[in-house]
Order: C-alpha cells, then structure tokens, then sequence
C-alpha cells in the first residue's frame, strides 16, 4: 500500500480507540512466514536460576514470581482487601418464574460502604429451578448490560455509560430499549439452565467505563490513595485488573447464596473480557475452570509472535487496560520478561479453556493454541495432561484435557458451538 494512503489511513483514525484498531488490521502482518524468531521466557526457571521439578515448587516458588512479573509488567497489581474494606451485598429482586419458569432470577447490587463514591455493580444471576441441589455457576461480564444479556423485558436498563455500537442501540454513549438482549446469542441462558448450570453476569462498565481516561470515573479513581483520579502510574492495575476485581466480588457473593455451588465456579469472558476472565482465573483460584474466548493480544496469544494484533497496538489503541509499564513492550517484546504461556500456567492445575475462530486472524489463533501448548509443562507437574497433539487441530475438531482448544468456523464471537465445547469442558471436570 502506498505511504499517502497508509498515512490517510492512520489519521482518519484519531489514532485512538476502536478506530485505531480497526485501521491497524488493515495494515497488520497474517503471513506465518513474516514472524521474526523468537524464544520464549523459560516457565519452569526461577529468577535466581534453579529448574522447577515438582508441583510444590511450582506452588510456592515460581508461580509467587510469575503472578509477580505480570502484575508488574502487564495487568498491574490489584490493591490489596484492606483497601476496599467491607463489601456490602444487596438482593434488589428474585423472580421464581424467569426464562419461562425453567429459572429463578436474582438482581444483586454489589457496593463498597467505605467507598460510596463508586456506584457499585449490578449482578444478575440465575439459577436452575427444580435442581434439588447447588447449581456449579458460569461466571463472566457482559458488555452491554444485564438488560442485553437476557431477552426478557422487565429487566431494569442499565444507565451506565456504554461505548457506541454499529447497531445504533447505544445512543449518546447510553443503552436504549434497542439494546434489550443484544448479546442474548452469547448468553445462551436456557441452554445453560438446561444442563443445571446457573449463569451470573455483570456489566464491565460498573466498576469502569471502558474509554482511555474512564479510569477517572471508575474504581480505581476512587480506590487511589488519595480517593480522586490525580495519578496512574506504571505498575498501577488497568482497567482488566478492574474488571477482573468485579468478577471476584461476584464469587465473594455466590459463597453466600445457598442455591450456587461456590466450589464449581466457571470464569468466562469474550475478547478483552476473555483477557479478563485469564487475569481473574490467574489470581483467584475459587475460580476453578477457566474460559478464554476469542482473547488474543493481551490475552492468551502469544506477544513474541507479532502477528495480527500486536503490543505496540493494542497498548496504543487501549492504553488503559494494562499497567502503563505493557507499553514499554511495544516493538521490543523480546525485553518483555513474560509472555502468555505463562499466564495461562498460572490457572495449573485447574482446567482452561482456549477458544479461536478461523476468521479472527487478528486474535492470532495459531499464537492462542501455542500458549496452552507452552503451559503444558506447568500443569504435568501435576500430573495433568494437556492437549495430547502439538499441531493446531483440525477445524471444529476440539482436543485437549486440562488444557483444551478448539478453532471453529466463523469470525470473532461467542457461538452456540463455543457454548456447547464449554458446558462439557467443566461438567467432565466438575
């Protein structure tokens, strides 16, 4: 492509945001042969240098380092609980009768007494009627609201701000009647039901609106030391520690609620929400099956590969989803001392999930598959086998067992065929 045109390109982006982005595929590399060598960090190495031999160095050595680095270099280090102090629970409905009697219907509001000047988060969870017994329970955030996530209409709209969507039904950054069960195809909440599984969801938006400086609004303003949006510096959590934050309050709650079995917690994301469920599932291990869909840079795919999205974009176009530091990568992640083979070892030994789609080149699909191969060392520490292959499998071919995979047809989603692959994934492991 000639150099005006690619110039063109890159200022009718703004340089910021969806649009950068969205400019910047156009323009990536998808040639397998154009990737530049590369070695990744040794995971089974300690920083003073000494191999790691047996699970109970794995735990209480190099596991501590490697949650440490990415804390450090990627995610940020969330604060600490005495930050945030008591977390306060409030059941605001229960409907015996939803999805056409097969489920019961909770709204929770989630808050922090010690810190009103965050509005807090509204959690929707449903639970299968009839059960007999605690349900395990798919944890994950949504990115549009409880209201688009469910088809039903009684559900208060969210009021929150929202980023714009191509289907116009966010008018002015807000949610309108449009946007009622939006993302209901990827919530399949009767399915899940079904197969005696509860569902809870929040929107990501409550604990901060997903903008560069919607950080100034969100937790992390009110969470800072001096309780304002003055400074963020490197080390300093992004906005997926946040979101990440969110879901683990969630599992605070479910420990509470007689119909949920707490100890079978499924954590599940999509896209950069995939990069949270990771991040979450990697620091809470009440988590004990993680889902990665679709997560790519930043996520489960490989940085060192440069291929599709890559470090020095995703950090220009989303700089407030990492740690200030994730930038210092960008073009040099050979100097970056992690890559995500070790943020998927830091779920070992519980079992994960890493979902692709052929058509999401942008992901990196074959970097996403690598990872989970690369982690596999970890989890035989454990005795756990991982995928049993080390080529990316065949289409709509899932492999895999602690660590499983599947690339499907069709493009960057969430599908009744992802779904499918997930509910036996953690029913075989529950």
């Amino acid at each position: 492509m000639p150099r005006h045109l690619i110039s063109l390109l890159m200022l009718s982006a703004l340089l910021v945001g969806e649009d950068f982005a969205e400019a910047q595929q156009k323009l990536a590399n998808y040639d397998e042969s154009k990737i530049p060598p590369y070695t990744l960090p040794e995971l089974l190495k300690t920083q003073a240098g000494k191999a790691v031999t047996t699970a109970d160095e794995w735990t209480q050595i190099r596991r501590p380092e490697v949650l440490a680095l990415f804390e450090q270099h990627v995610f940020g280090k969330t604060p600490a609980a005495t930050t945030w102090g008591k977390v306060d629970f409030q059941v605001t409905e229960v409907k015996k009768d939803a999805l056409g009697g097969k489920a019961t219907r909770k709204l929770i509001h989630i808050s922090l007494p010690e810190h009103s000047a965050w509005a807090g988060m509204d959690v929707m969870l449903h639970t299968p009627n009839g059960l007999g017994k605690p349900a395990p329970c798919f944890v994950g955030p949504s990115f549009n609201g409880n209201h688009a996530v469910s088809p039903e209409t009684d559900i208060p709209l969210s009021t929150r701000w929202m980023r714009a969507s191509k289907d116009q039904s966010i008018v002015n950054n807000r949610a309108t009647e449009a946007s009622r069960g939006s993302e209901s195809s990827r919530w399949p909440l009767e399915k899940i039901i079904d197969q005696g599984c509860a569902v809870a969801s929040y929107y990501y938006g409550d604990v901060e609106p997903d903008q560069a400086e919607g950080w100034k609004e969100g937790l992390r303003a009110v969470l800072s030391q001096d309780g304002a949006a003055t400074d963020w510096k490197e080390g300093d959590w992004g906005a997926i520690g946040a979101w990440a934050w969110g879901l683990s309050r969630i599992a605070d709650y479910l420990e509470t609620d007689a119909d949920v079995n707490a100890k079978q917690l499924a954590v599940i994301g999509h896209s950069r929400l995939g990069k949270t469920s990771l991040w979450a599932g990697a620091q809470d291990q009440r988590f004990d099956v993680i889902i990665s869909n679709n997560s790519g840079e930043g996520g489960a795919a490989l940085m060192r590969r440069n291929i599709g999205e890559t470090t020095a974009v995703i950090t220009k176009a989303f700089p407030h989803w990492f740690t200030k530091t994730y930038a210092n990568y960008a073009n040099r992640e050979a100097a970056c001392p992690i890559d995500k083979h070790m943020l998927i070892a830091l779920t070992a030994p519980r079992p994960i999930y890493i979902a692709s789609a052929v058509e999401d080149t942008w992901a990196d699909p074959k970097g996403e598959f690598l990872s989970g191969l690369h982690a596999e060392p970890a989890y035989a520490l454990f005795g756990q086998k991982g995928y049993g292959i080390t080529e990316q499998p065949a289409i709509d071919s899932p492999v895999g067992d602690a660590i499983a995979y599947h690339i499907r047809t069709g493009k960057h989603d969430v599908t009744d065929y992802d779904w499918q692959q997930y509910l036996k994934f953690a029913k075989r492991h529950w």
